[in-house]
């Protein structure tokens, strides 16, 4: 699903050159289909850089954000405790809005 999305997303905004991203708030879109393409090409990018860093903290965003997992499948999905899924999506919402934001002000 987050590659079709994703693909989508490069095909349209390859018509719109120039565009910046906007923000996006993790919490408010729990599904990445509610997302504008800019939108779903930043995320992307910026989930590549996590994985590098915590690579469960990527993975759980990507079942949370991608897929419409909520913190108890996750968990489920990861073999970690409901508690440590909401440690790492609050992890990973901090560490993606910092990269975003440097992306959208820099």
């Amino acid at each position: 699903m987050r590659r079709i999305l994703i693909d989508s997303a490069r095909r349209k905004q390859a018509l719109k050159r120039g565009a910046r991203p906007e923000h996006i708030d993790l919490d408010r879109v729990d599904v990445a289909v509610e997302a504008d393409e800019e939108s779903l090409l930043a995320i992307d990018e910026a989930l590549g850089k996590l994985a590098v860093q915590d690579p469960r903290s990527a993975e759980l965003v990507k079942l949370r954000f991608f897929v419409g997992l909520s913190y108890k499948e996750a968990a489920k999905a990861l073999s970690i405790s409901e508690r440590s899924a909401k440690r790492h999506w609050t992890f990973a919402r901090a560490w993606l809005y910092r990269e975003l934001s440097h992306r959208t002000s820099g």
